[in-house]
């Protein structure tokens, strides 16, 4: 076999792997930590029964002016209004389609205590655009949130 025989055999199965690699990368790259857009909390993203989940790990305040923990007191579900704003899980069900971009998944908003459908796209490594919406995409909010070590 020469050696162009060779080279062409073997460079689209290089550039095959390349691609796979490179998605599995994309995907797993979501994962950790991230400071919303505010400022006010940090949500780590995690992996768990093939979807991502994100729960918030820190808040800016975790105490109220009393001194007492923040609690979820703006869930519209009564019965979950005393648990801790800290440990939340804001993000869930989402799966890695294309793109950099995750989807199918919900974001749930405890400024107002209601969930939306949601997706994400990484824009670079250090930065996510999370995009909450009602019905379709084009009707909703996005946010952009920073990777944080």
């Amino acid at each position: 076999m020469t050696l162009l025989r060779f080279l062409l055999i073997l460079l689209p199965l290089i550039g095959f792997n390349g691609v796979v690699a490179a998605q599995v990368i994309n995907q797993k790259s979501i994962l950790g930590n991230w400071t919303v857009q505010s400022g006010d909390a940090t949500v780590s993203i995690f992996f768990k029964e093939n979807k991502y989940f994100g729960k918030v790990i820190w808040l800016k305040t975790p105490l109220d002016r009393n001194g007492v923990v923040v609690k979820d007191s703006n869930n519209v579900d009564k019965k979950l209004r005393k648990r801790p704003a800290l440990g939340l899980t804001l993000l869930q069900n989402f799966e890695f389609t294309e793109n950099n971009t995750w989807e199918g998944g919900t974001i749930y908003d405890p400024n107002n205590g209601k969930t939306y459908s949601c997706n994400i796209k990484m824009k670079n490594k250090n930065q996510l655009e999370i995009r909450g919406y009602i019905g379709i995409a084009l009707l909703g909010r996005t946010e952009i949130w920073t990777y944080s070590k």
